[in-house]
Order: structure tokens, then sequence, then C-alpha cells
């Protein structure tokens, strides 16, 4: 392993910001003697910004706004599953607005069509041409409330645009401003009118995050801060953290976080117990694999460290792999969830070291 005191001498990419150098920072939850080989200050601080700006309107609930973060850090779309009122979709509405970028929801509904989404073309009596009016699809950040409302025709015009950041329309290919990313929400109990997203669709999300209800302490602080500001919620007191270039920035350092062999062999073992388990009838794809990769670098730099460590891929791997498993019809019956299996599987791969 390499020694972690010794600054590497490869410099950051031609992407990385300039304002970025590689002078060894030591992170406030390190040891006095560790030095980072490449600066994550700026990343951390922004961070941190961007959890204050939440902070103003939303009381706890921080695992799913870390899990956008990192989703964010990593260019991967997230589903935000939970029960209403659980404020998923205010949480990824102020999550948008800390971001100097493009902002569209879309509501799904069973009448949606995925001209709705992608946009049309439009015949100009002036031009005598067809002209394509761009959807609401064209921007930074696609909140899509109630994904599983629409049916599976519209679910499928997501397709193309979330994992190739690009759309084909009429024969011409329709290239989206990076950075693009796709948070989707949708009540796992209300099953009526509902459509359930296909595999194909669920394994172009990297992280399924699943919001439980506050705890006692969190719901008492939720209605006294309601009242105190009189059940106003003035979004325009949300200040933006980060631009469209600091993310593309931010994006391009995390892939530089340092992997060791051993853990790659690690993330590849749970995967692949994943398609040999007998409580699973589906396993994940290789695409699980490079998303808890992603994942795990981008979760050990938000925590001040530019390498990974096995706590940062266990971590990762429930959100990763939870929307990727299917289990067997037995399992199914016996009230198993995925859950358990993927701890099962951590518990049962050997950790490095």
């Amino acid at each position: 392993m390499e020694d972690q005191n010794t600054p590497s001498s490869d410099p950051l990419d031609e992407t990385s910001p300039k304002d970025i150098n590689t002078t060894p920072q030591v992170p406030e939850n390190a040891s006095e003697d560790f030095k980072n080989r490449i600066d994550l200050k700026p990343l951390q601080d922004s961070v941190g910004q961007i959890k204050e700006e939440i902070a103003k309107f939303i009381v706890g609930q921080n695992e799913m706004i870390e899990l956008l973060i990192i989703s964010i850090l990593t260019n991967g779309h997230s589903l935000i599953e939970g029960v209403p009122g659980v404020a998923k979709t205010v949480t990824a509405k102020l999550l948008a607005k800390t971001m100097d970028v493009g902002f569209s929801r879309i509501q799904f509904t069973p009448d949606l069509m995925p001209s709705d989404i992608l946009g049309t073309s439009i015949f100009n009596v002036k031009t005598n041409e067809f002209e394509y009016k761009k959807g609401p699809i064209f921007s930074n950040i696609v909140l899509i409330d109630e994904i599983n409302r629409a049916p599976a025709k519209t679910q499928a015009a997501l397709f193309e645009v979330m994992a190739e950041r690009q759309i084909t329309m009429d024969g011409e290919r329709y290239d989206m401003a990076l950075p693009f990313l796709v948070f989707a929400t949708q009540n796992p109990i209300e099953q009526e009118g509902t459509y359930r997203l296909p595999e194909a669709q669920l394994d172009r999300f990297l992280f399924k995050i699943e919001v439980d209800y506050p705890s006692l302490e969190d719901e008492v602080q939720i209605l006294m801060e309601n009242h105190q500001r009189q059940d106003v919620m003035d979004l325009d007191t949300i200040s933006a953290v980060l631009s469209s270039d600091a993310i593309k920035r931010y994006q391009a350092l995390i892939k530089q976080i340092i992997v060791e062999d051993n853990l790659l062999n690690y993330i590849a073992s749970i995967v692949t117990n994943t398609r040999n388990n007998a409580n699973l009838y589906l396993g994940a794809s290789p695409r699980a694999s490079i998303a808890i990769l992603n994942a795990s670098k981008a979760n050990a730099a938000i925590n001040g460290r530019d390498f990974v460590t096995p706590d940062d891929i266990k971590r990762c791997s429930k959100a990763v792999l939870k929307h990727r498993l299917v289990l067997t019809p037995e399992r199914e019956m016996e009230a198993f969830t995925v859950d358990k299996v993927v701890d099962q599987i951590l518990e049962t791969i050997e950790i490095p070291r």
C-alpha cells in the first residue's frame, strides 16, 4: 500500500479547478501526522455550506441529504422513496437552489406523454419548416415528482437521456447541458394508479434513497421552526453555493480519489455474491460495481480523505444495490427484504486490511 504521507507526483488533470492545489491538507477528523495528497478542503467547505442552507428549512434527514450530495459529485441520478410528507420533494428543490444551475420540475401523471417531457416538433408557418421545441427535461437538475405515476412509455422516454445525457428526436441528437441530474420521487404505499418502474429503468439510478419518518426530537424541532416562521417557506433566502463550473471541477476531483486494488476486489466480491445468492432472483450488474466505486470515492472526499476505505464501500453499497436486486418468490413470501440480504453479504465477505 502506498505511503499515505508521501505526496503524489501526479498533478490534477486539466478539468480540475485551478484554485485547487495539491498542497497536503489535514482533515479535521484525521490525526495530526496525516496529510492528504489532494486538497479537499474547498470541497468540504462547499458541502458544509450546502448543508447549512438546507438546514434553514429541513430538520434531520441527514442521510438523504448526504446521499444526494454524493450523487451530484458522482454525476449520478437518485430515486427518493418515502411516504407523503417527509420532505422528499422540498429537500430536492432546496438542494437544487444551492446550485447556480438550471432547474425544472415535472409532475408525472397517468396521462403524461413522452412529448410532454422531451418536447415536440411544431410546424412554423413563417419558415414552412418544422421546429423542435425543447421540453422541461432540458435543464441541469430535473426533479420528477411521483415517477411511478406515469405509464411505461413515458417512463421509457427517460432511458436515453438518463444513461447518455442526450435525446434523439426526428433523427437529430440533442446533448444535455452538463451537469445533468435527475432526482425522482415515489410513494411506496399507495399503489392505485401507479406503474412499477422496470428493472432497466431502476438500474439507471445511482441510489435508491429511502426516507423514513423523523424522530420525536426532530418532529418537535419541525413544529417549533414552522411556528416561528408562521408556516411560510421563503426559498429565496437559500443562497447558491456551487456554480456549474464548480460542480464539474469537483466531479473531476472525485475521480482522482485513490482506491487500492484489494478494495476493488472487495467491491467485485460484493456484487458477484449478489449473482450467486440463493435469496436473489436477480443480482447486480457491472453498472452497480462502478456505482459503488464512484460513490465510495465521493463519500471519502466529503469526509476529508483522498483514499477509499472499506467503510466507504459498506456505507454506499446498500443505497446502490437495494433497487437493483430482486428477491426470489419464496423469500418474498417469507417477508424477507433486500436490505437484509445486502447486510448478510457485507457480513459474509472478508473486509480487506
